[in-house]
């Protein structure tokens, strides 16, 4: 969301991809249609990629969501190679929509450590982005943006502010409970809201911890 509306102030015409790819729940595809409605994207678009099919994380097999706060190891929560194959379909949807800037929202500070965050991978992707595509190898290579990786999540409440975006339009909770509420105890909630406090900015979603 922020992401979308720090591309939109520099001048883009943002058009948006999510990937339905099997998570544990529907909240944040659902989330995204909405983020898409209030920002006006020029397109917003949503594919089905099954990773179930290969599991191997808390968000796509029978395994629990950890709720014990980030370790120093890799959580299972991460999904494998799982921005890398976002990217790889994002660069396809640009490619052929005749765009050259792709912007992704990963984080590198307050995180849970995984590895397809980093500044190393963005810009690794970038370099065989060029080399993979069409538009690469003629001369006109993709941009690859991630705006918030050197933020601090405090940083990031604070542009959501600045930007006059509601933060209940965004979803973060990788474990969400029956009546649609925010865990508020895995990592990706326990960031979040470290993040607001933080920053002394109210956040609006509503947790059941």
């Amino acid at each position: 969301m922020v992401t979308a509306a720090l591309a939109q102030e520099s001048g883009f015409a943002v058009q948006g991809l999510t990937v339905d790819y099997g998570q544990r729940h529907r909240r944040e595809l659902n989330s995204a249609k909405r983020i898409a409605r209030k920002l006006g994207l020029a397109r917003q678009l949503e594919i089905a990629l099954d990773l179930t099919a290969f599991g191997g994380s808390a968000l796509t097999d029978q395994i629990d969501v950890p709720k014990g706060g980030p370790g120093n190891d890799i959580p299972v929560t991460y999904v494998p190679a799982r921005n890398l194959v976002f990217l790889a379909l994002t660069t396809a949807c640009a490619e052929a929509a005749g765009a050259r800037d792709v912007f992704i929202g990963v984080n590198a500070l307050d995180y849970s450590g995984y590895p397809d965050c980093r500044p190393e991978f963005i810009a690794s992707f970038a370099e065989t982005a060029r080399l993979g595509t069409k538009a690469g190898v003629e001369g006109t290579p993709f941009s690859i943006h991630a705006p918030l990786q050197n933020m601090t999540k405090a940083d990031i409440a604070r542009e959501c502010a600045r930007l006059g975006l509601d933060p209940s339009w965004s979803w973060s909770c990788y474990d969400p409970t029956d009546d649609g509420r925010a865990c508020g105890l895995c990592d990706s909630c326990r960031l979040r809201k470290k993040g607001f406090a933080e920053a002394g900015i109210p956040d609006s979603t509503e947790y059941a911890a």
